[in-house]
Order: structure tokens, then C-alpha cells, then sequence
């Protein structure tokens, strides 16, 4: 048993969209595909795999570094023979063979991509669905059946305003999320609660709103938001400053006692524990939001969840940024708290099955080996692509 090849794609996800930090018209992501000898269905099995949106694509990385120290293993060291598979604990370590610790920027969007491939080929080998995998092997079997997700947009568009912005939040609703989420923090805070106050009239209660800053706050602004959004009593104010300012967010925590969120920008075990033990969160409260695509993948992001459960904190505190089937099957098959979702933008690397539908807030996943992606047409097309024409 071993990988034959493995193929990378540089691919848009440019769309005229902002958040209060960077817009996304020159997106880009990887798109990597693992093919290995073993055939199933007289087809050989490939997995694939992407990076999340917000951190263009490393396939220079991948293809200066990762993938030839990968395919230089002796295929036999990949092996888990336990299980008549391949190993994605040893393929990890492959990947990160001879890299110095620390510095955790863009090398670990290239073995998280890489990493997502595999588990896709490791649980189609093994002829489950990832989430039934992973429950089998590190929950005792059981497995969450739907999936808590809430629907993430309200981004500044050129021109767009309060009735867009509504008409926006009424069509998630109308999609079966009951939570939304919206930017704020590329405009006045004045402007920014016009904003809320327009989405609360279609979603209700504060507590169907999130709102995200993506970290655009000095200490002064955060508090002075944190302060204007208390009455609102939203479902979470995430990620107010610099991710890596964990005494900004501790202190905000002093003003703020309602339900915060952060991590989507942490991209390893070692920062995870960092914000855990500096960063004030709360375990009773708040959200932590590390992706792992973004993250050096799903081998890296157990060693956040055995963090984390060793400092008290339950795995259903965990809802992960990214918004793609990797981060479901994580959800469902390890016990997190819910995903993020973008129903329209970023496309087609947005959203879930195409069979399934959201249904009260919850989502649940295909019947198929793998990860899934057979099942969401646009964003397989891509696959494939990457598979035929990879560089």
C-alpha cells in the first residue's frame, strides 16, 4: 500500500467581498489530490483536499518541500498496519521531517491541505464516512448524527446597504440556519449598529447574531464595541483584536461578560495553548474557533482537543472556522460544538452536501466513504480537475 502521486492546483475563490481587515478579490487556495494504489470499485482510491478560506494557496510550498519529502519515504514507513491503511500520524511526520519548531505561517496551510487529502483516502480505504471513522477510533463509536451550524456572511459589499444586508440574513433563514453572522469593524461603530439593529429585525433575539471584528480592534475600540454590544446580548463578539494579543483579550474579558469568540487564526497546538493560558477565555462561555485546514491538519488539531480537555475545557466549546465538509466530519465524528457555514460566498468550496439541507440550524452528512465531496457537484468538478491537470 502506498501513494503513487500527489497532485496540487492553485485555484481562484476571488469574490468583490470584505471583512474589516482584508477583501477577497484575489483569493486563492490549494487543491490537492493523493492518489494511492489501492482500487476500489476497479477505481484507484484519491483523496482530496483544500485549504479554508482567509490564507492563499501554498503550493509553492507543497511543491518545493512537502510533497518530494513525502514521496522520498519509504512507502512502507506510511503504513498503519494495524488497520490495513495508511497512517496519517506517520505521514505527518513525514511532512514535518527536518522543520524547525515555531513559526507557524504558511507551511502549516501546506501540510494541513495535505493532511485533509489523506484522511479523505485513509477513511475511503477503509470504506466510511471520516466522521464514522473517527468516532470508531477515538469516541467509542458514537458519533453526533447532525451537525449545530450557523450561517456566516454579512460581509461589506461595494454599495450594499440595510435592505441588502436584510434581505441577505432573510435568505439564510429562510435556508433552515437560525444563527447568522455579520462583519463589523470596516466602518464607524455608530454605522456598525445600524447594521445589527437592521439584522435583528429579521432574525429576532441577539442571541441568533454573532458578530466578527476579524481582528481589527485596538484595545480602546474593542472595549468601546464591547460596551455598545452588551444590550444586544449576542450569541458571540469574535475575535475583537490581533489574534495573537492575548493580553488585549484577556482585558476584554474584564468588560466584556457575555460569550466571546476567537482562534480561527491560531495554527498550531502550541499557539491554541498560548491563548488558553493567556487570553482569558472562559470555559463556561466562550467559543474557540481553530481551523483545522489552516492548521497543519487533523493529526495537529488532536493535539488541540487534548489540550484543551487537559486545561477543563469540553470539545463542545470548539466550533470551527472554515465552513467545509472537512470541519463537519470533524464536528460529528469528535464531538465539537457545531461549524461554521458560508451558503453563498467563496464558492465552490462553500457549504455542504448537495442531498442534505439545513434543517433547524442542523445539518447532517452523506452516507459516503470519505469526506464527502462526491456529494457536493461544483466543488467535485474542481477536484477532478486538479486530479487531471495538477502541476
Amino acid at each position: 500500500m502506498r501513494i503513487v502521486e500527489i497532485r496540487e492546483k492553485t485555484v481562484g475563490i476571488k469574490s468583490d467581498i470584505a471583512n474589516a481587515y482584508i477583501d477577497f478579490s484575489q483569493m486563492t487556495c490549494s487543491v490537492v489530490a493523493v492518489v494511492t494504489d489501492v482500487v476500489r470499485d476497479g477505481k484507484p482510491v484519491i483523496g482530496y483536499g483544500f485549504n479554508s478560506n482567509g490564507r492563499y494557496g501554498a503550493g509553492g510550498l507543497m511543491r518545493e518541500r512537502f510533497i518530494p519529502r513525502l514521496m522520498s519515504a519509504a512507502p512502507d514507513s506510511l503504513v498503519d498496519e494495524a488497520n490495513d491503511n495508511l497512517d496519517p500520524f506517520k505521514i505527518w511526520a513525514r511532512l514535518m521531517t527536518n522543520e524547525k519548531p515555531g513559526g507557524h505561517g504558511e507551511r502549516s496551510v501546506a501540510v494541513g491541505t495535505i493532511d485533509m487529502a489523506v484522511w479523505d483516502a485513509v477513511a475511503k480505504i477503509a470504506g466510511k464516512p471520516l466522521y464514522r471513522l473517527l468516532a470508531d477510533r477515538y469516541r467509542g463509536g458514537v458519533a453526533d448524527e447532525s451537525v449545530w451550524v450557523y450561517a456566516a456572511g454579512g460581509y461589506y459589499y461595494p454599495g450594499k446597504g440595510l435592505e441588502a444586508l436584510q434581505a441577505e440574513m432573510r435568505s439564510y433563514r429562510d435556508r433552515g440556519y437560525k444563527v447568522v453572522k455579520m462583519k463589523i469593524g470596516a466602518t464607524s461603530l455608530e454605522d456598525d449598529l445600524r447594521r445589527i439593529d437592521a439584522v435583528l429585525e429579521v432574525v429576532g433575539d441577539g442571541r441568533n447574531l454573532c458578530v466578527d471584528a476579524n481582528g481589527r480592534f485596538d484595545l480602546k475600540t474593542a472595549i468601546a464595541y464591547a460596551e455598545a454590544l452588551k444590550p444586544y446580548d449576542l450569541f458571540w463578539y469574535e475575535e475583537a483584536g490581533d489574534p495573537l494579543d492575548y493580553a488585549l483579550q484577556a482585558e476584554l474579558a474584564n468588560h466584556y461578560d457575555r460569550p466571546m469568540a476567537t482562534g480561527e487564526n491560531l495554527f498550531s497546538h502550541q499557539d491554541a495553548r498560548n491563548l488558553i493560558r493567556h487570553g482569558g477565555m472562559r470555559p463556561d462561555r466562550d467559543w474557540l474557533q481553530f481551523d483545522c485546514a489552516l492548521s497543519y491538519g487533523l493529526v495537529e488539531y488532536m493535539r488541540t482537543l487534548d489540550m484543551l480537555a487537559e486545561n477543563g475545557w469540553s470539545s463542545r466549546r470548539v466550533v470551527p472556522h472554515g465552513g467545509h465538509q472537512m470541519s463537519l466530519n470533524i464536528a460529528a465524528g469528535l464531538h465539537l460544538g457545531g461549524n461554521e457555514s458560508y451558503p453563498d460566498v467563496f464558492k465552490p468550496f462553500c457549504g455542504f452536501a448537495d442531498s442534505i439541507a439545513v434543517e433547524d440550524g442542523r445539518v447532517r452528512l452523506p452516507d459516503l466513504p470519505g469526506i464527502g465531496f462526491e456529494d457536493k457537484a461544483e466543488l467535485f468538478a474542481v477536484m477532478r480537475d486538479a486530479l487531471e491537470t495538477g502541476k
